[in-house]
């Protein structure tokens, strides 16, 4: 028997559709169900004693969400694609009972993606004195500017070591997962997601430097808004903090992975040929 957790979107009436159809077919062979509706607030959500399985109902934003509320408990992530993209996710609905099927039978692997942690420290004040902080990240962190028509000027150093000063729109640090993502909108490599490193991409860098670079995931990244203008930190797409001048954003490999359920009937480089439309020519 298992116990499998369904997060729903809550303004795609079909997801709850899928959910409840799906737990019908669960609850009729003796396994336990939960249903969970998708919120930004990482901190509610799923109860990890007892869950072998949390299943996504919508897009890759779901997705997200499902992965930080389960990658600190352990739990594995099925993602059922109801968006655009789904790059993150695994299986279509009218699949999601089949794939059921096979992870109660065992016929299924988990992939281990790195996720990040980012971590606030304001001015003066130790670490952690934000609600929140730090964030298990999958896909990307970003400090933005806030003042339309203007840059944020960020002080960024490698492990500790002093590295260069950025005068852009907002400085990205994403995961390989992530690298397909906004990553990949502000022309930053794309990464396979297995592979484990950090992403740092410029976005509209207004100096000669504006490169890409990848550091080595034992490596950590601090970005420090040096004025005199504001920044924001945004996590997996979500606004999570204003900051000052003198405020701070650390990024280093996250304590624990993101586990995604794989049934061996998509891979990464399908899913690219697919949604970019590429063919032989």
């Amino acid at each position: 028997m298992v116990a499998v957790a369904f997060v729903v979107h809550p303004e795609r009436p079909v997801a709850a559709e899928l959910a409840a159809r799906a737990g019908e077919w669960l609850t009729a062979r003796g396994h336990t169900v939960t249903s969970v509706v998708d919120s930004v607030d990482h901190k509610e959500g799923l109860n990890g004693d007892g869950v072998d399985l949390a299943v996504s109902l919508g897009g890759d934003g779901t997705m997200l969400r499902t992965v930080a509320m389960a990658a600190g408990r352990g739990i594995p992530v099925l993602g059922v694609n109801l968006g655009q993209l789904g790059y993150l996710t695994e299986v279509e609905p009218p699949t999601l009972e089949r794939a059921l099927e096979r992870f109660v039978a065992g016929d299924y692997e988990v992939e281990e993606r790195m996720t990040l942690a980012v971590e606030i420290v304001r001015a003066g004040v130790r670490p952690s004195s934000d609600a929140g902080s730090p964030y298990l990240v999958l896909n990307e962190a970003v400090v933005e500017k806030t003042v339309p028509g203007h840059t944020v000027r960020l002080s960024a150093s490698i492990a500790g070591r002093p590295f260069v000063t950025y005068l852009a729109d907002g400085l990205l640090v994403c995961t390989p997962t992530g690298s397909t993502a906004y990553n990949l909108s502000a022309r930053g490599p794309i990464l396979s997601p297995l592979l484990r490193a950090l992403v740092v991409t410029p976005i509209s860098a207004h100096m000669l430097f504006d490169r890409t670079f990848v550091l080595e995931p034992h490596q950590w990244l601090r970005l420090e808004v040096a004025g005199p203008r504001p920044g924001i930190l945004v996590v997996d797409g979500v606004s999570v903090a204003q900051l000052e001048p003198g405020d701070a954003v650390e990024c280093r490999e996250g304590p624990k992975n993101a586990r995604l359920v794989s049934l061996g009937d998509r891979d990464f480089h399908s899913i690219l040929r697919s949604r970019f439309h590429l063919a032989d020519r």
